[in-house]
């Protein structure tokens, strides 16, 4: 999955668009793509060898902005109300229910 992501271009360290096999340091900068949402990642260290789910956050800090989140439920949101009656413009009941997600934040 990794190798298609980069071969998309969906992965970037530093700001330039990588290959597979791009090494990664210390203090390297990680943007991925995934689900219309933009992660940040920073290398902390890199472990001398294979790790365990679990111990990955010793190794990298993540952050991406709370943005990114907030603007992806608020486009499911909008889809899921263009859906429900098909073209136009949302109902009564629609509009409300942004407005109360909005009002939320």
């Amino acid at each position: 999955m990794a190798s298609e992501a980069c071969k998309k271009g969906h992965v970037r360290i530093n700001g330039k668009t990588v290959k597979p096999s791009r090494e990664v340091y210390k203090r390297d900068e990680i943007i991925v793509r995934k689900n219309q949402i933009n992660y940040e990642l920073s290398v902390l260290d890199v472990p001398s060898s294979r790790i365990s789910a679990k111990l990955v956050d010793i190794y990298r800090k993540d952050t991406t902005p709370k943005e990114e989140f907030e603007n992806h439920e608020l486009m499911q949101l909008n889809k899921k109300h263009s859906r429900l009656k098909g073209e136009g413009r949302p109902t009564k009941k629609e509009r409300r229910d942004i407005e109360d997600y909005l009002d939320e934040s």
